[in-house]
């Protein structure tokens, strides 16, 4: 599954607001989740995802002017993937924002 979020701001400060904004992302999933992630280049931060006892992996790959989720959903979730691409384009925007004092 792929979406793609649009921004308007240099590469190193999304890598920035994503580093200081990722702790975020267990909110976006109803009833929490557990978060793990780790940069695997300097524009590919890894990500994976625990709740409701399944796992979810992917990248969030920063571009010039887009973030793109690149998320792998296992074969059961495959049929709630139209919620989660509406989940991650009304929620990831949120990841780009500047970071709460």
């Amino acid at each position: 599954m792929r979406a793609a979020i649009p921004h308007q701001l240099p590469k190193e400060e999304v890598r920035r607001r994503l580093r200081e904004n990722i702790g975020e992302l267990k909110d976006f999933v109803p009833g929490g989740a557990k978060v793990g992630n780790y940069w695997k280049s300097e524009d590919v931060l890894a990500i994976e995802v625990g709740a409701m006892g399944q796992a979810i992996t992917g990248d969030i790959i920063v571009e010039e002017h887009q973030v793109i989720f690149q998320i792998e959903l296992p074969g059961m979730l495959s049929f709630v993937e139209p919620m989660i691409q509406s989940a991650i384009r009304s929620q990831a925007p949120k990841l780009l924002a500047p970071p709460k004092a």
